[in-house]
């Protein structure tokens, strides 16, 4: 699915941001880095394939799992499953910048 998950910014400060993502079946958040801050993901229902290690690892990501992309840690996550996958990132600080891998 070539199409953009959708995502909801929940909060935003200079301390963090909150954003909810809703991922449909097939869709990614594509392989990124924020390289001046860490990204706590937090499933919130669904499951997934979450890539770390610049995409050289994945893991199994499901609901009530937190994972951490410490900074400057290459990081992403497809819905590989027939159900809808909703994660709740924290991004700190606001402004640890974001760049495609």
């Amino acid at each position: 699915m070539d199409e953009e998950p959708k995502r909801s910014i929940i909060t935003e400060s200079a301390d963090a941001v909150v954003v909810m993502w809703h991922l449909l079946p097939g869709q990614r958040i594509r392989p990124h880095v924020h390289p001046d801050g860490q990204d706590t993901w937090i499933v919130i229902s669904g499951s997934g394939e979450y890539s770390f290690d610049e995409g050289k690892t994945t893991a199994p990501i499901s609901r009530g799992q937190i994972v951490v992309a410490h900074l400057g840690q290459v990081h992403g996550v497809l819905n590989n499953t027939n159900e809808p996958l909703q994660i709740l990132s924290v991004v700190s600080p606001a402004d640890a910048g974001y760049f495609l891998v």
